[in-house]
């Protein structure tokens, strides 16, 4: 499934295909912010979005660096990522940045992913001027449960609405610009430059995944974390196989 938004420019409609991803961060901001959610249910929300989000680096990530870019730049843009997001979560934990219960950690993966994932519907662009609903959609739908858990965890840790809102805000942003930038500066990129660009942000995903996200799912739904993530994953699947 395709998509497009006519008579704009096509740089402008790949901002906004960004956009509309990373507004997805927004929305579960103030879900995770505005209402009080029990803490179980929060844990089964990121618990899905893991799921949600392994599929999504496995199939709409690392795959297509794969086939873009071969093996070796697809590598070295995954361990990339990692060890980028576990550099900057270590200097946030040294410098007493990374709250309790997560928020800020989980904020920090939204946005190494989310760049690189937007500068992918950048690019998508650039194959027959249309973005696929499909892989707009799973980034909308794995930003949500990020936002979220983040939101209340940063709100847990006594951060105020203006510093949550602001930081979302801003990644949401981001979102839209790395998906400009993908369309009009990564036009006449070599393929590895683009592989490995994609799979900075399965890197950064997995990391954060391991370290934070599943960890603090299991400590509240441990009973069910396990089978909320396959159903996440499932989900993710079918919407990725419905293209």
């Amino acid at each position: 499934m395709n998509a497009t938004m006519p008579d704009l420019p096509r740089w402008l409609q790949a901002g906004g295909w960004g956009l509309l991803s990373g507004s997805a961060l927004l929305i579960g901001a103030a879900l995770g912010y505005g209402a009080d959610i029990p803490r179980r249910v929060v844990a089964g929300v990121m618990a899905f979005g893991s799921g949600v989000l392994i599929s999504a680096l496995s199939f709409e990530l690392m795959d297509e660096a794969y086939k873009t870019g071969g093996l070796a730049a697809t590598a070295f843009g995954f361990l990339a990522g990692a060890i980028l997001y576990t550099g900057a979560d270590r200097l946030l934990a040294r410098y007493g940045h990374r709250d309790h219960d997560g928020g800020g950690a989980i904020a920090l993966g939204a946005l190494l992913d989310g760049i690189p994932e937007s500068i992918v519907i950048g690019l998508s662009l650039l194959k027959g001027g249309i973005v696929s609903s499909v892989t707009v959609a799973a980034i909308f739908l794995s930003n949500l449960p990020e936002g979220l858990s983040s939101a209340a965890g940063m709100k847990a840790a006594g951060h105020s609405p203006r510093s949550i809102f602001g930081i979302w805000g801003g990644i949401a942003l981001s979102s839209g610009l790395a998906a400009i930038a993908g369309y009009s500066l990564f036009r006449t990129a070599a393929p590895e430059t683009v592989a490995a660009t994609t799979a900075v942000a399965a890197g950064a995903i997995l990391a954060m995944l391991v370290d934070t996200m599943i960890p603090e799912a299991f400590d509240d739904a441990h009973e069910y974390a396990g089978l909320i993530t396959v159903l996440g994953f499932l989900t993710a699947f079918a919407l990725s196989k419905a293209g």
